[in-house]
């Protein structure tokens, strides 16, 4: 008896060995490791990910942009900024009359340095960018909020923060055959590719 369970306990101990080893091997050979390149290309998409800018012109989203939804979407905003005429400064500046003044102006708001040395002017343009993704348009700044990822809401934002004191001319749609110039270009490249052929066929 004391044979056979010795027996027995040694074929599991084999066993177990033998499936150990066999893990251990198909590890080795089918291993698993980063991509370093995706299988193909994916149009559009960003290296850094998450909020990045939409292709479409500023001019084009904000032309079909509903104010109403910007303003409802401000809400998420009102736990930092004001927006009333003459209103205080919260955690953030005041916000009345934002676009078209310059970067760092509002009185007596301690801007971070990162956003003063940024310069330039709160065009529509450089709010897209800035609501896309705070860190990115000006990293080291104090802005805690992580962007609107939705090209639309953004567009609807702008046109809310517009109403608020700026009312400046909106930026123009950019023309179809414009925004697809690039398109256009690329149509000779890739019709060059193809005429070996038909001239190697026309021969045959």
């Amino acid at each position: 008896m004391d044979d056979r369970s010795n027996t027995i306990a040694g074929w599991v101990l084999a066993g177990g060995i033998a499936a150990l080893g066999l893990t251990i091997a198909s590890g080795m050979y089918f291993h698993r490791g980063e991509v370093e390149k995706p299988g193909y290309a994916i149009q559009g998409a960003e290296a850094d990910g998450a909020g990045a800018v939409a292709a479409v012109p500023i001019g084009n989203m904000m032309a079909v942009a509903d104010m109403s939804k910007g303003e409802a979407i401000f809400k998420k905003c009102v736990a930092c900024h004001t927006i009333a005429q003459g209103g205080a400064n919260g955690i953030g500046p005041n916000l009345w009359g934002t676009v078209g003044k310059p970067l760092g102006s509002h009185a007596g708001f301690a801007y971070s340095d990162a956003l003063k040395s940024k310069g330039g002017t709160w065009t529509f343009e450089a709010l897209n960018e800035w609501l896309a993704n705070p860190k990115k348009y000006a990293p080291g700044n104090k802005m805690t909020f992580a962007g609107l990822g939705n090209p639309e809401e953004r567009a609807a934002v702008l046109l809310y923060l517009n109403s608020q004191g700026s009312n400046i001319p909106l930026p123009s749609p950019v023309e179809a055959a414009v925004a697809n110039a690039a398109a256009d270009e690329a149509a000779p490249a890739a019709g060059a590719v193809e005429a070996p052929k038909a001239e190697e066929a026309a021969a045959k």
